[in-house]
């Protein structure tokens, strides 16, 4: 396919930006992370004890082999019965270095199990705080992030944060460990040995490094083409009826072609890369244990060194190979950790826009009265103001109508009173008690709300209806579906209320899905009963049936019904019409009707429509029967 596809502008991603990885913020939040495994000091200590206790075993090895090469040549140079004694030596020193080994791999096995131990219980401890924060912010914060990118931080970020006390914290400690150790030992036995034994160490080391920190930073590149494929196929499957009725497969082949290419030659470069790093490592080592044998075979030609002693800096050498290799494996878990972890911990430091005042108490109600009092909102306080001077008054066995235009205000109303949102001017008061200065959890207990969307979880119809109240009895489940005309239909069914609805109630359909959520707000018995327009999917008789119901179910509570179809609320006590936030007519149905204003004119729209269709649907049967 070719790149100038036009469909190719669809795919396109911005630039990869390194400064997704903040060097600025990388020692603040590696201290972070590293701070949570303390709260494990017991086995943080011993994982950092065994690898010690590893890197001492390791550097015997150099000294035991080394020992063991002069043992070898004393056994050739010696007589029968020096010989004798030379080879009861090597096999000693073979023993020990079996033995070492083994407690190397020992020591090394506990460090690797307590350092992935510690390392899921932060991971663990983590993923409680973030699902908990989460419960805890506002609907603002959730308004204005997708869920997408929080499961993402929830997750991968998540992930990425846990894994650098294993990959980086003790992968550190035991490269310093080594290091230090047989560079003590290199430089004590020999200064120009062990300087030309270490050479190669600064400068893999660097290599290495950069190669760890650049390939972190083009991971997030390629993650970030693989998310424009990902869409790409997700859109075009979703979309697969539209592509074949518009023959759209050349158009589509060459934005997912595009997307390919992008993705493949980035994972080119990170090739080039990773290659690049371990040739200058390689490079770098053999020229260093090049130099070390050029000039430790000279001092052992003239008697200055033995071959044993040779041998033991050729060990240490090789041993330092691998954990100097772990260079890039350190720099690139600590550069995902900082990239990761930033955004983890900034969800984790949010403070809720809406949170309990200091010492609020429970909503104490009496009377059950709910009252606006001049109430203003704005969802942004530098944006557009959504209420103006709303006021009105719902007292217990009362119900009040809400009706308006799209984007009138009406669900703003229904989210100001569980305070999803706080009033910018105003009062809402239950009983007088302005429900900012009360509890959430009492006032959201206090209040049922039956929302638009009748979302439900992935379980039986039971546990649905009964999420409010897990511990509700069969028979107010029972009662509840009853109210919201939905019993029957789940009487019929095989496995009756044990039923499963699927994910976000698949299995049933847009009015049956709207009376559960209906039967769940029941359940709980709320003092105030709200209705987002809740019944907007049923149809008009099963509608009227809900409604008679309801009615007797809320009967001693304050209820506020905000519907578009006026038929759901024409029975209210009190209608207020809303006009881009304004309340501009108040009344009973009756009342407004003959106001003759926006709600007559609404409701004679409504009427007509409803007996246009009535004609259509008699002349369609007449014509049938003809």
């Amino acid at each position: 396919m070719s790149e100038s596809h036009p469909s190719a502008r669809g795919a396109r991603i911005p630039d990869s930006d390194p400064a997704r990885v903040d060097v600025s913020q990388m020692p603040r939040v590696l201290q972070r992370i590293t701070a949570l495994s303390l709260k494990y000091p017991g086995r943080m200590a011993l994982a950092v004890a065994c690898s010690l206790g590893a890197a001492v075993a390791s550097l015997t090895l150099p000294r035991l082999l080394g020992t063991a090469v002069d043992h070898a040549g004393a056994l050739l140079k010696a007589g029968a019965a020096s010989a004798q004694e030379a080879q009861g030596a090597l096999w000693v020193t073979a023993g020990l270095i079996i033995a070492a080994t083994v407690i190397r791999g020992l020591l090394t096995m506990v460090t690797g199990y307590q350092s992935e131990y510690v390392s899921q219980r932060v991971g663990y401890d983590l993923r409680l705080q973030y699902f908990q924060q989460l419960q805890r912010l506002s609907f603002g914060f959730h308004d204005k992030i997708h869920s997408g990118d929080l499961i993402t931080r929830g997750m991968l970020d998540l992930e990425g944060a846990r894994v650098f006390i294993q990959g980086g914290v003790m992968q550190f400690v035991s490269l310093t460990l080594l290091l230090s150790f047989a560079s003590y030992m290199m430089l004590t036995t020999d200064l120009a040995m062990g300087l030309i034994g270490l050479a190669f160490v600064p400068v893999a080391g660097w290599a290495l490094a950069r190669m760890g920190f650049l390939l972190r930073v083009t991971w997030l590149r390629v993650q970030e083409l693989m998310a424009v494929l990902t869409l790409t196929m997700e859109e075009n499957l979703q979309g697969i009826r539209v592509v074949r009725a518009f023959a759209g497969k050349r158009f589509e082949m060459g934005k997912f072609d595009k997307a390919s290419i992008d993705a493949l030659n980035f994972s080119y470069k990170r090739i080039t890369l990773r290659f690049r790093g371990v040739a200058v490592m390689t490079l770098s080592f053999y020229g260093s244990m090049g130099l070390l044998l050029w000039y430790g075979g000279h001092k052992v030609v003239d008697g200055s060194m033995t071959p044993g002693k040779l041998t033991e800096f050729l060990t240490y050498m090789t041993l330092l190979q691998t954990p100097i290799r772990q260079i890039a494996m350190i720099f690139n878990s600590a550069a995902r950790a900082t990239s990761s972890g930033a955004r983890l911990f900034e969800v984790l430091d949010m403070k809720p826009e809406i949170a309990d005042v200091p010492g609020a108490a429970p909503l104490s109600p009496t009377q059950g009265t709910l009252r606006f009092e001049h109430v203003d909102f704005a969802y942004d306080p530098a944006g557009k103001q959504i209420l103006h001077d709303v006021s009105f008054e719902v007292r217990a066995g009362e119900t009040l109508g809400i009706v308006g235009p799209p984007g009138s205000g009406k669900s703003t109303i229904a989210n100001l009173i569980p305070r999803f949102y706080d009033v910018t001017g105003g009062a809402i008061t239950i009983d007088g008690q302005d429900i900012r200065e009360v509890s959430l959890a009492s006032l959201r207990e206090y209040v049922g709300l039956v929302q638009q969307e009748s979302f439900l979880f992935d379980a039986s119809i039971g546990h649905n209806v009964a999420y409010a109240d897990p511990w509700a009895e069969d028979e107010r489940i029972v009662r509840a579906t009853r109210t919201a005309q939905i019993h029957d239909h789940i009487a019929g069914l095989p496995e009756e209320y044990d039923t499963r609805v699927g994910e976000r109630g698949v299995a049933l359909s847009g009015g049956q899905r709207q009376r559960l959520s209906i039967a769940r707000g029941v359940v709980p018995g709320p003092g105030v009963m709200i209705f987002d327009d809740s019944t907007a999917a049923i149809d008009a008789v099963t509608e009227r049936r809900v409604r008679d119901a309801l009615a007797e179910a809320t009967a001693t509570k304050a209820t506020i019904i905000i519907a578009h179809r006026l038929s759901s609320l024409m029975h209210a006590d009190q209608i207020i019409v809303l006009d881009e936030g304004r309340v501009t007519e108040r009344g009973t149905h009756e009342e407004l009707v003959k106001a003759g204003g926006v709600y007559a004119d609404l409701y004679e729209l409504q009427t007509r429509s409803d007996a246009e269709a009535v004609m259509d649907e008699d002349a369609a049967l007449a014509e049938v029967r003809a």
